[in-house]
């Protein structure tokens, strides 16, 4: 199917967000047997900064246990802890939609010994009025993951490409019903996101707010939506046993866990991303030494066996930023989707 382009007056790709393949920070060296890093390696990271850390340190979630960001925080507390010869906690600290969290690790004393799992929600809280907070109240250490959302429908849905897709939310406006997270979510700002960049108006789709991915494909694969703009591997239980497609990912190349999913500039020529990430930070003005210790250790764990193989297991997608290149996307991204938001009026 075919047809005439449509006009893309404001957004476009996540700026800066590139793709990079994995890659450890200079002092990494390489991944050790049995899934560990390599004893030298790991040393010439703990010499960076002879001094730290001094007694335990805290590692906050801003969100609850048990799900997905929590698991990862808890195997990166892990291998740090090992890795460092210290007591890692993880701490959840829940609430105000990821501010609570977000903002204890901000106001933390600037020594290393609080840092944070900080998420994509960082670059979304302050648009919508929750809080002042944005990404330059923190110190980013390093990216450990990046996810694309993904166009999923019921296995017996007429479209196959994310093209037809479009297409017929086009000649139908207001036909098509879409889930997949809350109001004004990660998932809701993908599909809004992805209309106003195909030259489409927000309200083309019914989006019906839901709890999460999980109840709503459960309610796509009933018949009660006809499609969800989560991560594929939120969707991985109901592609597996064919109750699901996925027609397109919003990354910027294709999930390795779903290699037979093409991208949506792929299909349309649409360069528009979506992305959730996670990554470890801390507060502003940070000992550059420490975030140098923690970058060092942290680049050795992403190229670990037993995280790829966690995140792999988990449908989590692997990304390495060293701090640098961590900051430049967490300021990027708060202004890429600060324009979605407004542009869908879901900004305050």
């Amino acid at each position: 199917m075919t047809r005439t382009p449509r006009s893309r007056p404001l957004l476009s790709s996540l700026a800066g967000a590139a793709a990079l393949a994995l890659v450890a920070t200079g002092c990494s060296g390489g991944a050790g047997g049995g899934g560990g890093a390599d004893r030298e390696a790991v040393q010439a990271c703990n010499d960076i900064n002879a001094e730290y850390p001094n007694g335990p340190v805290e590692l906050i979630v801003p969100w609850a246990a048990g799900g997905g960001t929590d698991g990862v925080a808890r195997l990166i507390g892990d291998q740090l802890s090992t890795q460092m010869g210290s007591t890692i906690n993880v701490v959840n600290r829940t609430g105000g939609s990821g501010v609570v969290g977000h903002q204890a690790m901000a106001d933390a004393d600037p020594d290393g010994q609080t840092i944070g799992l900080v998420t994509v929600e960082i670059g979304m809280m302050h648009w919508q009025g929750l809080t002042d907070l944005t990404g330059e109240d923190l110190t980013a250490i390093s990216q450990m993951n990046e996810d694309g959302a993904g166009i999923t429908v019921a296995a017996d849905a007429e479209w196959e490409t994310a093209e037809e897709l479009l297409t017929y939310i086009e000649e139908h406006p207001g036909e098509v019903t879409s889930s997949g997270t809350g109001q004004g979510g990660i998932w809701h700002l993908a599909l809004l996101g992805m209309l106003l960049d195909n030259g489409l108006p927000v309200d083309s789709v019914n989006f019906v707010p839901s709890e999460g991915a999980a109840p709503a494909l459960q309610e796509m694969v009933a018949g009660g939506i006809d499609m969800t703009t989560n991560s594929l591997g939120e969707s991985q239980t109901m592609l597996d046993s064919d109750r699901a497609k996925a027609l397109a990912v919003m990354g910027t190349e294709r999930d390795p866990n779903f290699p037979d999913v093409p991208t949506l500039e792929e299909q349309t020529g649409s360069d528009y991303t979506m992305t959730v990430w996670r990554g470890i930070a801390g507060p502003e003005d940070m000992d550059p030494t420490v975030v140098e210790e923690l970058e060092c250790h942290l680049g050795l764990i992403a190229e670990s066996d037993e995280f790829n193989q966690f995140m792999t297991d988990s449908g989590l997608g692997v990304k390495y930023r060293g701090a640098e290149e961590f900051q430049q996307l967490m300021a990027e991204d708060d202004a890429a989707k600060g324009e979605v938001m407004k542009e869908a009026g879901l900004a305050k």
